[in-house]
């Protein structure tokens, strides 16, 4: 008998992000200590958000993912989206393709 994954319910997750319970992301999307915490804490719809916005930031700063310098731009814009002080979104808040 193969299990397609239907009946696996997904693991959930307290979002930092967007102040609710939602599904969490499969594994650590990021190594080391920021990548649990992001596993721990950020919603797979919180990531998704996340990677239009690392997009907007590689482009932004003309940067390559796989430099080592991108990856340290990148971890600390990540730390900032989820954890900084402004990370939470607002209770109103409606992503712009929604509006």
């Amino acid at each position: 008998m193969s299990d397609h994954g239907s009946n696996i319910t997904p693991r959930m997750v307290q979002c930092v992000k967007l102040g609710k319970e939602l599904p969490g992301l499969a594994a650590p999307p990021w190594p080391g200590e920021l990548g649990q915490r992001v596993y721990e804490q950020v919603s797979a719809q919180a990531w998704k958000l996340w990677e239009d916005r690392m997009k907007m930031i590689l482009n932004e700063y003309r940067l390559l993912p796989f430099q080592k310098e991108a990856q340290e731009v990148i971890a600390r814009h990540m730390e900032d989206f989820f954890f900084g002080q402004d990370a939470a979104t607002p209770p109103n808040y409606v992503p712009e393709a929604q509006q």
